[in-house]
């Protein structure tokens, strides 16, 4: 891809797969990713990636991840059908 990501961690997150910092070149994943397919979790990198490269999801954001991972639509459903987190059914 031609991009250099200078950190990369993980955490919880409440309403986001993923998220980047363009200026630190830093991505962020959420925790609930390992409990998905890899190529869910590929498809969050790639996207915060080309995020490094275009900030907005534009028709240049969308030509870009074409380029880089051309069944990324594919990919961003299954996660858009998914939940976050588990809820956590207490009483």
């Amino acid at each position: 891809m031609g991009v250099q990501v200078n950190e990369a961690r993980i955490k919880k997150m409440k309403t986001r797969w993923g998220t980047c910092n363009p200026d630190a070149r830093r991505i962020w994943l959420n925790l609930e990713l390992a409990k998905k397919p890899s190529a869910c979790l590929e498809y969050v990198v790639v996207h915060e990636m080309v995020h490094l490269i275009e900030r907005r999801h534009n028709d240049r954001f969308r030509k870009l991840m074409d380029r880089f991972m051309p069944l990324w639509r594919f990919h961003q459903d299954e996660l858009n059908r998914a939940p976050l987190a588990h809820a956590d059914w207490r009483y």
